[in-house]
């Protein structure tokens, strides 16, 4: 990908934290919204994968807490372990869209978001049976949670993150990963 300025960078990360903190409000009428269809991870893998893994981890963090500072949501009780696996979401797809080189950027895309998609879930499973509900978690209830549940969400995450890319990268906002000559 060619390169993008660090200001640019920090601005796209300023916008995608603070759609960490307007997206929810908008599902915010829908009961349990948050954890189905899962808002505040689209501005957060689009950081990844746009600004590099520094930026992702940023905003994977900040966009969480200053959600919960602002609006209350994600409460106070559950603001860390969605820091851990917003912040594993961000660092990963920005890292993966790094090292991933397939030549075809539907494949790129797809690869490091549905990898980031994974070791966030997983990452965040193994916080919450360790640190968070210590022996309160079972295998089948973390699938339920993160895979079942949040099916609505992982499906709009596949469609509109790649999407939204495409369109950036069309539109020469963000630089082409792979430029035509």
């Amino acid at each position: 990908m060619n390169k993008m300025s660090a200001v640019k960078k920090s601005i796209i990360t300023a916008v995608c934290i603070a759609l960490c903190v307007v997206l929810p409000q908008a599902f915010h009428a829908i009961p349990n919204a948050g954890s189905i269809y899962l808002p505040m991870h689209i501005p957060i893998l689009l950081c990844g994968l746009l600004c590099g893994w520094h930026f992702g981890a940023v905003c994977g963090i900040a966009g969480p807490l200053l959600s919960s500072l602002f609006t209350g949501m994600p409460p106070a009780a559950m603001l860390p372990q969605m820091m851990i696996e917003c912040c594993v979401y961000g660092l990963i797809a920005g890292i993966m869209m790094k090292l991933i080189k397939t030549k075809n950027l539907y494949a790129d895309l797809y690869t490091s978001l549905i990898i980031a998609m994974l070791f966030g879930r997983i990452i965040a499973g193994i916080a919450k049976a360790l640190i968070f509900a210590r022996g309160e978690i079972t295998i089948a209830a973390w699938a339920a949670s993160y895979f079942v549940t949040s099916l609505p969400g992982i499906i709009i995450q596949l469609v509109l993150i790649p999407t939204i890319v495409f369109a950036l990268m069309k539109a020469n906002l963000v630089p082409q990963k792979y430029p035509k000559n």
